[in-house]
């Protein structure tokens, strides 16, 4: 039993805080799917990415606080498939799937299966994520993030939204967004994680000035900008394996 009187204990009152954190994004991604019935599809879109923020405290601020704990991490994968795996699934379905029965009954069924199944794909790759802790490189994501995979669908949501295309005017590219985005998460494919850095969080100057870029982007244009950063994001993936294919050796001649 650690008895040592000189090191500080966390009070109880700050392991409330994280999963307040994490409460909070799974109300984001609820009311989004309530934004989403209720047909208000850009505020359902911003309302995910309110939740992919919050996801990004709770975790950092739960080590800050040393208030990490098994608990937290299972509520958080909870909330995660809510906000980012039902939330996104249920928003593209009402705004542009659900139209495909224009196209005849077996594309309405594509609608509802292609929703289904980017839901069904979020929940594997976090039962993945859950199972690889401590077991993969952490500077590498395998498979698409639940976070940026959301990100997707409602970065074209929302940019469609700005751009006066209705989920009927979008509907066959909508349905190849959903079923990307939920096969990049169950693939193989490395992602940059952005953590886990051996500099203990040094970064380039370039690195810094490219932050800065993003920001300004993203203040000038918002869906456009998240759109264009998060398809480039989810396209590295593939491409960095094909990169590393075509640069590995050729196995010699029998």
């Amino acid at each position: 039993m650690d008895t040592d009187p000189a090191r500080p204990k966390p009070r109880r009152g700050i392991y409330l805080l994280p999963n307040l954190i994490t409460t909070g994004a799974m109300l984001a991604g609820y009311y989004a799917i309530v934004s989403a019935i209720g047909g208000r599809y850009t505020t359902a879109a911003i309302a995910v990415f309110v939740a992919g923020v919050l996801d990004g405290m709770d975790g950092r601020i739960a080590r800050l606080t040393n208030t990490q704990t098994e608990f937290g991490v299972q509520y958080d994968s909870l909330s995660d498939l809510v906000s980012f795996g039902l939330a996104p699934a249920l928003v593209m379905y009402t705004w542009a799937l659900s139209t495909l029965g224009d196209y005849g009954p077996m594309m309405a069924k594509a609608g509802w299966a292609a929703s289904f199944l980017y839901a069904a794909c979020a929940a594997l790759r976090l039962a993945r994520f859950n199972t690889q802790v401590g077991q993969v490189d952490k500077r590498y994501f395998i498979g698409l993030a639940s976070p940026a995979a959301a990100g997707l669908l409602m970065s074209f949501v929302w940019a469609c939204r700005e751009f006066g295309l209705e989920g009927r005017d979008v509907a066959l590219v909508a349905l190849a967004v959903t079923v990307a985005g939920g096969g990049l998460m169950v693939s193989r494919f490395r992602y940059v994680s952005f953590k886990g850095r051996p500099e203990k969080d040094r970064v380039p100057y370039r690195a810094v000035l490219g932050a800065v870029l993003v920001f300004v982007a993203i203040a000038v244009a918002q869906a456009y900008a998240l759109l264009a950063i998060i398809v480039v994001y989810a396209s590295s993936g593939p491409l960095m394996s094909l990169f590393r294919r075509r640069r590995e050796p050729a196995p010699p001649a029998a």
